[in-house]
């Protein structure tokens, strides 16, 4: 069975990536109030299912993608159950169809590694060469539910919290699109 321990609501007592370390930093920071959990390896939106139960929210589905040239690059975050459409993202942007970046790149840009993709990696995007592109399904949400850089630790926080606060912080201004 697929474990997910108790909730908390302070950071975790040691940190498994530099990004999971500055995400709470972070967060503390802009004093964003947050519930976590620590987890088995989850990778899958499947495996989100017990995490989505035990903090009584929806994990969003956030995708590392990139043009063909590999110069333009965005952080799309949608709903969990929603399938993602290159075609739809491609037409919702007006821009070429895109695909997902490698895992090299990920990791090189975003500080995560597969199944840890997150919002808070704009922490680390200092020139802003990731478009922050949100599906407008979840900015209609109250909670926002994700990775805290790792595929061990999930967060449940509030939507405006991330749009209104986070977000300004890291000098990203999202876009919002509808698919």
């Amino acid at each position: 069975m697929f474990f997910v321990s108790d909730i908390y609501t302070t950071s975790p007592d040691k940190f498994n990536t530099p990004l999971q370390k500055e995400t709470y930093r972070v967060l503390q920071n802009l004093n964003i109030p947050f519930k976590r959990v620590d987890t088995d390896e989850a990778i899958t939106m499947e495996d989100c299912v017990q995490i989505n139960k035990k903090l009584d929210m929806k994990m969003v589905k956030t995708l590392f993608l990139c043009n063909r040239q590999q110069t333009a690059f965005y952080l799309f975050i949608t709903t969990g159950d929603k399938p993602f459409k290159s075609k739809n993202f491609s037409n919702a942007l007006g821009i070429a169809r895109v695909s997902f970046a490698p895992a090299d790149l990920m990791e090189r840009m975003l500080g995560a590694k597969i199944g840890a993709a997150t919002v808070f990696s704009a922490i680390l995007d200092k020139n802003n060469d990731v478009q922050i592109i949100f599906d407008k399904d979840v900015v209609a949400e109250e909670w926002y539910g994700c990775s805290d850089g790792t595929t061990t630790g999930y967060m449940k926080l509030r939507t405006t919290q991330i749009i209104n606060d986070f977000l300004p912080f890291v000098e990203h201004t999202p876009s919002i699109i509808e698919v």
